[in-house]
């Protein structure tokens, strides 16, 4: 398929993406379709009708879904001066492209090795899709699991944090692109060639290591590659105390800023460098907690670490969020004074540690939805983008956040900037897609971001709501049926009052489009969902 160059602009129809200076953005796949069926009629008059089929062939949805994607090319474009002018609407009529003239290449993506392949077993690794991701324009790096060499599996959990807080250190040096550990966690037990992951997950750096702790000492080691090549670019060996473990994180983190951005002096490293807790014995249960997968068991944990520090925001931010997390997923009933208090533990948190993102990220969704402050959660999400630009985390909560207050290109700009720092993992992701498209009212485009294919995402509560919703809405009840069955076996005794009270109380409502609770309520009641208990 051909790609167009518009300016500093190539779009490359063929994994639908829209790169500016060799950076890609993120307006999304309708979006994108759109801007191909523009410039292939560039200087012309393109009808409605034909956009519509463009981007959403075979179905009918409302005209306010193209108006929220041009919106969002306009600003993907406007990076470029007067870009967010290059599409003209032609009222009542449709759409054309006047920007710069275009010109058609041949796909510049350079065939895979054949020694790369990747296996069939193996093809949803390849990006979205079994997509080659493209190289971003600065520095990219993809830090895979530690090897636990300490001879315990029990050990596993910090070897294993050993590697994330790394990822956390890098991604805050704003020059280089970092993949989320979502990503990279998903080849831990594998051995895979280096050369995949640069393809899989569009990086050119990949960092491979190793933990051992035992007697109280730790020694990590690690060795940079460059992907591209196999060139082995660094290796090095870092041993101490337990208590030295946040200076043998720095130290790793920055050997491998300076190898491979060696314009970034010393002083440029530096950065606002959480140290998490006074005690180590709370940093451990933090680092357990954070890799046990098990929301009772983790909260005993957190609990334990905040009775040791009590000061130790990040704990406190955690169990702020696991207990809004079991209220999401109807596991907990909470009383408003119960509610209240897992927003004053949030607000506490973030007033312990305000420039520490990965203590705004988690206490964000529970200000804005608990606590009914929707702006102030936003505020307090994009503060956290803006102090580490590299979270797939922040981007997909402040997305999410977007979708509720209806602000939908913002909403898909974010989202989808998530989606490529964590190409592998993008379930939290797809919620808030689906979100911004039930508050759109594109119900259809719902569908698509949360069936089957989307793995364990497409089993837990908050998106099998909406799904549920969404097919009770376009009248495919059959369907409809067999989610809600799925969704009483979760949660048995759910019905339409409960979720009302989840909106109306628990999260004080925060669609700020007119309708949109009500639709919600309607979609699952059509689904078959009952008013009221049976029992």
């Amino acid at each position: 398929m051909a790609i167009y160059e518009l300016g500093p602009f190539r779009l490359d129809t063929q994994h639908d993406l829209l790169f500016h200076s060799g950076q890609p953005l993120a307006p999304g796949r309708r979006a994108v379709a759109l801007l191909r069926t523009l410039v292939e009629r560039r200087g012309t008059l393109v009808s409605k009708e034909t956009l519509f089929d463009a981007a959403w062939p075979g179905q009918s949805v409302e005209e306010s879904n193209m108006t929220v994607q041009i919106a969002a090319l306009r600003r993907a474009l406007s990076v470029a001066p007067g870009g967010d002018r290059w599409i003209e609407t032609m009222p009542r009529r449709g759409y054309r492209y006047v920007g710069p003239v275009v010109t058609t290449q041949e796909d510049m993506l350079e065939p895979a090795p054949e020694s790369a392949t990747v296996p069939a077993a193996e093809a949803q690794r390849t990006g979205e899709g079994g997509q080659t991701l493209a190289l971003p324009d600065k520095p990219s790096i993809a830090v895979l699991p530690f090897e636990n060499l300490s001879g315990d599996p029990g050990q596993d959990y910090f070897a294993d944090a050993m590697a994330e807080e790394i990822i956390t250190d890098l991604s805050h040096v704003p020059s280089i692109f970092v993949v989320a550990r979502n990503s990279t966690f998903t080849y831990k037990g594998s051995s895979p060639d280096v050369h995949r992951i640069a393809r899989e997950l569009g990086v050119r750096y990949v960092l491979q290591g190793s933990v051992r702790k035992a007697d109280g000492r730790v020694r990590i080691t690690a060795t940079l590659i460059d992907a591209t090549t196999g060139i082995h670019m660094w290796a090095g060996r870092f041993d101490g105390h337990l208590t030295d473990i946040f200076d043998l994180q720095d130290q790793v983190a920055a050997r491998v800023v300076g190898t491979i951005e060696p314009r970034i002096r010393d002083a440029e490293v530096e950065r606002a460098r959480r140290k998490p807790a006074t005690d180590l014995r709370a940093y451990d249960l933090v680092l357990r907690s954070r890799f046990g997968y098990d929301l009772d068991g983790d909260l005993q944990l957190l609990r334990q670490a905040v009775e040791i520090d009590p000061d130790y925001a990040l704990a406190l931010a955690m169990i702020a969020q696991a207990n809004w997390a079991s209220v999401v997923h109807h596991r907990t009933t909470p009383t408003e004074d119960e509610l209240a208090g897992y927003v004053r533990m949030a607000r506490d948190a973030f007033e312990r540690a305000p420039n520490d993102p990965e203590v705004l990220i988690p206490v964000a969704p529970v200000i804005a939805l608990a606590g009914g402050d929707l702006r102030g959660g936003t505020a307090t999400i994009e503060r956290a983008c803006v102090l580490n630009r590299n979270s797939a985390e922040a981007w997909a909560v402040s997305g999410l956040l977007r979708a509720y207050a209806a602000e939908l290109d913002i909403a898909l700009e974010h989202l989808q900037r998530s989606r490529r720092l964590n190409p592998l993992d993008t379930s939290f992701q797809n919620l808030g897609l689906a979100l911004a498209h039930f508050v759109s009212g594109n119900y259809d485009e719902v569908l698509n971001w949360t069936g089957d294919g989307f793995g364990r995402w497409s089993t837990t509560v908050p998106i099998m709501r909406y799904r549920a919703a969404a097919l009770g809405l376009l009248g495919r009840y059959q369907e409809a049926a067999q989610v809600v069955g799925r969704l009483l076996a979760l949660v048995p005794g759910l019905t339409v009052t409960r979720v009302r009270r989840h909106v109306e109380v628990e999260m004080k409502n925060p669609y700020k489009k007119t309708g949109v609770a009500e639709a919600y309520y309607e979609g699952l009641r059509r689904a078959g969902l009952p008013d009221v208990s049976r029992a």
